[in-house]
């Protein structure tokens, strides 16, 4: 009897464990959605900027636009 319930231990351990590898391997597409939007913000503000460190403001704003983009939003909204 003792081996029947180590059995069953030892399953729902392993149900748990796929369970959780299959939601974090199945959650990766907002990666991509935010390289692009990265690459369209940086070719934007760089293509824009009339001097070097313009340009280098840009990269940085490049790097945090959805910051923009949700204050944008809100603006919008008028939240």
């Amino acid at each position: 009897m003792a081996s029947k319930k180590a059995t069953k231990k030892k399953s729902s351990t392993y149900n748990i464990k796929c369970t959780v590898k299959d939601s974090v391997s199945n959650n990766g597409n907002g990666g991509a959605f935010y390289f692009l939007g990265f690459v369209a913000a940086l070719i934007y503000y760089v293509t824009t900027a009339p001097t070097f460190w313009d340009a280098v403001i840009g990269f940085l704003k490049a790097i945090v636009w959805p910051a923009f983009l949700v204050f944008g939003a809100f603006q919008f909204l008028a939240l």
